[in-house]
């Protein structure tokens, strides 16, 4: 009989981590390590479980990340890394498996699998497949606009809003102001941009759940695109994703109002394309969970693929 592999979570004290450990709970064919509180931060002990496992999923900040993932030492373990440590090292595969058409096998074998951030799941999941198939040019001017819960931004601001003086809580913040933002080199890059884009984060007063959005002007694209067009392209990209749902054009025209929290607790990712053809207007949006398909969602999914259980379905 095939022993399960054995999966140790370092940092599953975290928002993200505690998520995946919930996931993985009761789950038979894998076996989870865990630390007792009192070993946890212990470097010793640290490198002693992570070097016994099977596959490390690293919940940390991004230098005790690197950390880490240095001090593996054992060729055989396998690492998913749910910082932004290795987002855009080319040593790392990057855990986006709907990505592209070879991204769910390239997960399956590899040994070291970075999981993208919550924001640029969104982002290069509408920009990617545009920008490849010519609909977008690589260097066009983008700006991309994202509400995010709160759990976004940690436990720092879960206890802000979650604690004795939640009541002083902000109701919306916008952040980043510095136009620095630690996953928009990771948007470019993934995306296929060749000119960095305008990102501006915020955080409302909600848990968890994201909406993004990417404001297009038709006559910035190359001639004959349309709202149409661009829907087609994404439909076409995602067809028969497990996890990835693009709104029919009908639908769209139907919605009047993106609710962020409306995919929490799953680990869906859902697509939207508005167009108005007279004013030769598109809106990209995305809704999901921050926690899921952000974060600890894609992680189980990521080490599904790993382990040789449940494929992503094949993408054009």
């Amino acid at each position: 009989m095939t022993t399960p592999p054995l999966v140790f979570i370092d940092g599953d004290q975290g928002t993200t981590g505690l998520q995946i450990h919930e996931r993985l709970r009761g789950r038979m064919d894998l076996q989870l390590l865990t630390l007792p509180e009192a070993e946890r931060k212990s470097a010793t002990r640290r490198a002693e479980a992570i070097n016994s496992c099977d596959i490390a999923i690293l919940c940390l900040p991004d230098a005790p990340a690197r950390e880490a993932a240095a001090s593996i030492v054992n060729p055989a373990v396998r690492v998913i890394d749910a910082s932004s440590a290795h987002r855009t090292d080319p040593q790392w595969v990057y855990g986006f498996p709907e990505m592209g058409a070879a991204q769910a096998a390239r997960i399956a074998g590899a040994k070291r699998v970075s999981n993208p951030g919550c924001y640029p799941t969104g982002a290069i999941a509408l920009l990617r497949p545009l920008v490849q198939a010519g609909l977008v040019p690589a260097d066009l001017p983008i700006t991309i606009h994202a509400v995010s819960g709160y759990s976004g931004g940690g436990r720092a601001r879960v206890d802000e809003h979650e604690g004795p003086n939640a009541a002083n809580a902000p109701a919306f913040q916008l952040y980043g102001l510095g136009l620095e933002h630690k996953h928009t080199p990771e948007i470019a890059l993934h995306a296929g941009l060749s000119q960095r884009p305008f990102f501006l984060p915020a955080y409302g007063s909600f848990r968890q759940g994201i909406a993004l959005t990417i404001a297009l002007h038709l006559r910035q694209l190359p001639a004959g695109t349309t709202g149409e067009r661009l829907h087609a392209c994404l439909a076409q990209h995602f067809l028969g994703a497990d996890h990835v749902e693009v709104l029919g054009l009908a639908q769209a025209q139907d919605t009047q109002h993106l609710d962020p929290q409306a995919l929490n607790g799953t680990n869906q990712l859902q697509l939207g394309v508005f167009s108005n053809a007279r004013h030769g207007q598109v809106l990209l949006t995305a809704v999901f969970d921050n926690l899921g398909k952000g974060a600890s969602g894609a992680a189980v999914q990521n080490l599904d693929l790993m382990i040789g259980r449940g494929p992503q379905k094949s993408q054009p």
